[in-house]
Parts: structure tokens; C-alpha cells; sequence
């Protein structure tokens, strides 16, 4: 067994590296986070996702960015390793908020160049087809979940994803949902401009037979 984390399940799913901000409320949670500020400690975000908990993500406090007079707060957490869960506690002993013993998945990194530029390159197709800028930094060592986080997953994709433990699996996983979405999204496009221009008055060129 590799450790006990306060635990804060949520229905969302936070890839490694990337930062998170929380408005903390509930008394529970309160005592969760002052504790790990406190003592320096991390706590999990498990996914819950098909009215289960069983893997998360281990997460750290950066900063408060605002305290309330009541105790609410809001912070700023940045996700580190993908964990587990072996046992649920759904509270944890003599604290209001849950815990669980995790042990941490793997993270081996076996990126391949190949798939890094094919991905990239499906991804900057997407963005194209969507008309929209590149919004994050592309490079030769972009990681399969920075890119993940930015093409539209659904949650049950994302939980997927998060439980890949070799990168040159991840970057296959990225590409496939890409090549697979790209034709359909790209139809969807299509029709809605002809929608939006049903009606218009359209110029032919007559065919020459």
C-alpha cells in the first residue's frame, strides 16, 4: 500500500500538470484543504464516474486565491500522479471528510515521435475545422494529456485516458478519438452551413455537357 489521501470525489477528471481552481464550501472539504495547507499534505480527486470511485488524481494546494468570511474558500491546485483506490472511506477516521488507501499507477514515458507529430497534426485539423485558434503551445514533447484536455473529451473518455499508463499508448488513444471525431465534426460543419444558407440566393455555373 503506497499511501492514505484525504480524498474530494468530484465528477470531473484532472489530468497530471494541470492546474484546477476550487471554491471550497462544504465544512468537510473546508477542514480537507486547511489541513493539507497546514501540514504541507496532498489529497486525491477521484473521479466519480459511472457511480463509482475506484481512480483520481493526486493534487497539491499552489495558493488561496481568496478566503471568506464564513471559511469558504477558493484555491488554486495543481494535479501530480493518477492513483488507484483500494479502499474507500466515505468518511475517514476521526475527520469530516472522506480518505482512501491508493496505491499510484505507473506513468512510463515511452512518447514516439511518429505519433507526437500525427497527433499535433490532427489536433491543429481539428482546431481548423472548428475555426479556432491555437490556444496552447505546440512542441516536440507536448504530453498526450495537455492535448487531451484541450480536444473535447467527454468525461468517460477522459477517465479512460487517465488510466493509459504508457505515453505512447495515451498518444494512440488522442489520435484515435481524433481520426475518429474529425470526419464527423467536420460534417456537422458542413451542415450547418448549408442550413445557413438555405434560402440565400445562390450563383451556379451551368454545366457544360
Amino acid at each position: 500500500m503506497d499511501n492514505f489521501l484525504p480524498l474530494f470525489p468530484l465528477k470531473l477528471v484532472a489530468f497530471p500538470g494541470e492546474q484546477l481552481n476550487l471554491h471550497i464550501f462544504e465544512e468537510r472539504y473546508k477542514q480537507l484543504v486547511n489541513e493539507c495547507i497546514e501540514e504541507n499534505k496532498r489529497f486525491g480527486i477521484p473521479a466519480y464516474i459511472n457511480n463509482q470511485i475506484e481512480c483520481g488524481t493526486e493534487m497539491s494546494v499552489e495558493r488561496v486565491g481568496k478566503t471568506y468570511s464564513d471559511g469558504q474558500l477558493d484555491i488554486v491546485t495543481t494535479a501530480h500522479r493518477v492513483f488507484k483506490v483500494v479502499k474507500f472511506y466515505r468518511v475517514a477516521p476521526s475527520k469530516l471528510y472522506a480518505g482512501g488507501d491508493i496505491i499510484f499507477l505507473d506513468n512510463i514515458s515511452d512518447a514516439d515521435f511518429a505519433k507526437q507529430q500525427q497527433m499535433v497534426e490532427l489536433t491543429l485539423e481539428l482546431f481548423d475545422v472548428l475555426s479556432l485558434s491555437d490556444n496552447f503551445t505546440l512542441g516536440d514533447q507536448i504530453p498526450a494529456f495537455d492535448i487531451a484536455h484541450k480536444i473535447g473529451l467527454s468525461n468517460q473518455k477522459k477517465y479512460e485516458l487517465l488510466q493509459i499508463e504508457r505515453e505512447s499508448d495515451r498518444q494512440q488513444f488522442v489520435i484515435d478519438h481524433l481520426e475518429e471525431s474529425i470526419p464527423v465534426i467536420r460534417d456537422m460543419e458542413n451542415a450547418r452551413e448549408r442550413i445557413r444558407m438555405n434560402g440565400h440566393f445562390q450563383k451556379f455555373d451551368p454545366l457544360d455537357f
